[in-house]
C-alpha cells in the first residue's frame, strides 16, 4: 500500500522543524509532536505495518533509541519478535558490536546480543531517521555478521541532502522512507 499525499503532509506537518539545533545550520526533525498526535502516529505505524505485513519478515530490529518507539508496535502488529540495537554497554548478555561516525564527527558503537537474529532470519531494521547512514550501516552489518538477511531498512525520514541513504543502497541494503527531506 502507498500512502495517500494527504496523509504523508498530515505526518509531516505533526513533525516539528527546530533550526540550529543541536549545532547552527542543522535543522533537526522533532518527531515528538507526531508521537502525541495519535492519528500521525498511527498512521506512520500503519504505513510500517502493511508495507511489511504477508511477505516473511521473522524480525522486527530497532535503533536505539527511537527504533524502539516505532519497531515494538509494528513487530506487534505482525505477530513477530522485536530486536532491540543498543548502545554500547547496555545489553546485559554477550554481544556484537560496530562502531561508525556520528554526523557530527563523533564515534559511537552499538551492539546486539549474539543470539538475536537466526542465520535464516529476514529483518527489518526501524529507525526514526537515516542522516549520514552511519547508526543504519552498523546495524546492518551486525544483521549480517550473524547470518541473517536485512530485507529493508525502513525509517519515517530521510534527510536526501546528507546522502546517507545513498551510502547504504550503495553497500547493497534497500531503503524505505515514509518522508523525504530534499
Amino acid at each position: 500500500m502507498t500512502a495517500k499525499p494527504q496523509t504523508l503532509d498530515f505526518i509531516r506537518n505533526s513533525i516539528r522543524d527546530i533550526p540550529n539545533w543541536p549545532e547552527p545550520g542543522v535543522m533537526f526533525r522533532d518527531i515528538s509532536t507526531m508521537l502525541q498526535n495519535p492519528q500521525a502516529f498511527r498512521a506512520v505505524v500503519d504505513i510500517f505495518v502493511d508495507r511489511y505485513k504477508g511477505i516473511g519478515i521473522d524480525v522486527v530490529a530497532g535503533l536505539d533509541a527511537r527504533g524502539f518507539i516505532f519497531g515494538p508496535i509494528v513487530a506487534y502488529e505482525l505477530g513477530i519478535g522485536f530486536v532491540p540495537i543498543r548502545k554500547k554497554g547496555k545489553l546485559p548478555y554477550t554481544t556484537v558490536s560496530k562502531s561508525y561516525t556520528l554526523e557530527y564527527g563523533d564515534v559511537s558503537t552499538v551492539e546486539m546480543h549474539i543470539d538475536a537474529v537466526k542465520k535464516s532470519d529476514k529483518v527489518v531494521v526501524i529507525d526514526d531517521l537515516i542522516a549520514t547512514g552511519g547508526t543504519m550501516l552498523a546495524a546492518c552489518s551486525l544483521i549480517t555478521d550473524l547470518g541473517a538477511k536485512v530485507h529493508e531498512c525502513a525509517v519515517v525520514s530521510d534527510l536526501l541532502y546528507l546522502k546517507g541513504s545513498d551510502l547504504i543502497k550503495e553497500r547493497g541494503f534497500e531503503v524505505f522512507s515514509i518522508l523525504e527531506y530534499k
